[in-house]
């Protein structure tokens, strides 16, 4: 990891370091892509081990059934596209050969989420999560930053099983320090606070700490919680959270359907006398072209729209 805290830097930047990392640390690792391993950050890896890189070209339902194979013989293979294409357009695939099948492949879906940008609605991932985390078998992880990004996939690789990586193209602050102690199901309070529970997963972890630190002028001190497993899901960590609050708060950049916000409200109603939950996300919308920071503004995903719309639940 080359990047201090503070650094913005791409969650797929990371992605393609740690690649680079598990090749030389193990042979067993196998990488694919779908014909964006510039853009999804896979082409170094290629360049270093052209003899365990594979590059299925637009053909995302073939390179999961190779990669499905190809696992099944012992080895651990990466494969990566836009989070639009896989899972989306693989997703047949994913749920039968690798969930169903439970073959050791994880798969990265990069430029996730609204702040793909410009591309637009077509290719504005905003169900991935929910596509993913309803799935047997199937490890689902959202990182903050690029040092989480960076020990997710390590750590991804150390299980037995299929998983999914969510990886944007947007530069998010670095907010944890190279011996941050990720772990997988972890959920682990990253500000403390009294009167709301914030749970965060991917880039709005940084958002939300911004909303917090503006909700704190205004008199209401926010716990920010940072949900970066989706899946296993750590119920228990969640009720700890939102213990003795006024309000619990999910934030994420996807649907407010079948994400982070579905999964903190089952929790809670199978629950009593838990506190109410605004949902902050996209409705239901889908995206449009315009810069990351347009679209998140358009969303009403900035620190201070947030904040506004928490006082506002509140009152």
């Amino acid at each position: 990891m080359n990047w201090k805290m503070g650094d913005r830097v791409e969650t797929r930047e990371a992605y393609g370091e740690a690649l680079l990392e598990l090749g030389r640390r193990r042979d067993d690792i196998v990488v694919m892509d779908a014909d964006l391993q510039r853009s999804n950050k896979t082409f170094d890896f290629g360049q270093e081990h052209p003899e365990r890189f594979f590059d299925m070209g637009i053909a995302e339902a073939d390179m999961v059934c190779t990669a499905a194979g190809m696992a099944a013989t012992g080895l651990t293979v990466f494969a990566t596209s836009f989070a639009m294409f896989l899972p989306g357009r693989a997703y047949d695939q994913v749920r039968l050969q690798l969930s169903y099948g439970r073959e050791n492949v994880k798969i990265a879906g990069a430029s996730a989420g609204l702040t793909q940008g410009p591309d637009g609605a077509t290719h504005q991932c905003l169900d991935d999560i929910a596509l993913t985390r309803q799935l047997p078998n199937m490890t689902v992880l959202v990182p903050a930053d690029a040092t989480e990004t960076y020990l997710a996939v390590l750590a991804a690789a150390e299980i037995e099983g299929p998983a999914y990586i969510r990886l944007g193209r947007y530069a998010t602050p670095v907010i944890f320090a190279e011996d941050y102690p990720f772990a997988i199901g972890a959920a682990p309070v990253v500000r403390p606070g009294e009167d709301v529970a914030i749970f965060t997963t991917g880039i709005m972890t940084a958002l939300g700490l911004e909303t917090a630190s503006i909700l704190s002028d205004r008199g209401i001190e926010a716990a920010v919680l940072n949900v970066a497993t989706i899946k296993p899901w750590n119920a228990a960590t969640i009720l700890d959270g939102a213990v003795g609050k006024k309000l619990c708060v999910s934030m994420e950049e996807h649907w407010i359907s079948g994400g982070l916000g579905s999964a903190v409200a089952e929790t809670l109603a199978e629950e009593r006398d838990t506190p109410p939950l605004l949902r902050i996300g996209v409705d239901d919308r889908y995206g449009q072209s315009a810069t990351a920071d347009e679209l998140l503004a358009h969303y009403g995903l900035t620190p201070e729209q947030m904040a506004e719309d928490i006082e506002k639940k509140l009152q």
